[in-house]
């Protein structure tokens, strides 16, 4: 997988929020996040709790692949 910037990636994740939560909604999600503090890696052991990171990568490779 080529690298890409900083600049991709804010686009395709400003793009995945709008999709998945419409513009109104990603607008909020991103003022939450700025708003409390947030620890990323706390929030994913609690959503994925009995996977390890290997898993959890797989399952995102899998997707990913899919969605082609």
């Amino acid at each position: 997988m080529t690298p890409i910037t900083d600049s991709e990636i804010k686009q395709k994740g400003l793009s995945a929020l709008v999709a998945a939560l419409g513009e109104v909604n990603a607008e909020r999600f991103i003022a939450l996040i700025n708003r409390e503090p947030f620890d990323y890696t706390q929030w994913q052991k609690n959503i994925f709790p009995d996977l390890d990171v290997r898993q959890i990568s797989q399952l995102a490779m899998d997707l990913r692949n899919k969605k082609g």
